[in-house]
């Protein structure tokens, strides 16, 4: 497993909690999400003018699994019990300096794709201007 020291605190806290877990380290695997992230950025701009929900579920997707090829290249995963949070609260807490403002639309596209899975009445639709710029950030 490689080893961190930055954020070690908060890493040892979330896999105590069980919302973390340790699996083997594998810069193989790291890449293979890193493959399927690119895929769905290529796929989310195929769709983002005809179906922008559906697009913004799959540039979430990609970002979700670009962040969690960080973790998985360190032997580390989110459980069920973590859910999608808690890669990003690893991943904060490891490299939110320097990198908290490439790590922070993350979360708020988290929240966004829940509100369009769940419908929430309150959300605006979303639309591809919206799919086309947080794709930018997907991609950082």
């Amino acid at each position: 497993m490689a080893s961190w020291n930055q954020g070690r605190s908060t890493i040892d806290a979330l896999l105590g909690s069980g919302r973390l877990e340790r699996v083997p380290a594998s810069r193989q695997a790291a890449e293979a999400e890193l493959v399927r992230a690119r895929v769905h950025v290529g796929s989310a701009r195929q769709l983002a003018a005809r179906d922008p929900e559906g697009a913004y579920t799959l540039a979430y997707d990609a970002a979700r699994r670009a962040l969690a090829a960080v973790l998985q290249n360190q032997g580390l995963r989110a459980t069920s019990r973590g859910g999608h949070l808690v890669i990003y609260e690893a991943l904060r807490a490891q490299l939110g300096p320097p990198l908290g403002a490439t790590l922070r639309p993350f979360n708020r596209m988290r929240a966004r794709c829940n509100e369009v899975e769940y419908r929430s009445t309150q959300a605006p639709t979303v639309t591809s201007e919206e799919v086309d710029a947080d794709l930018t950030k997907a991609l950082r």
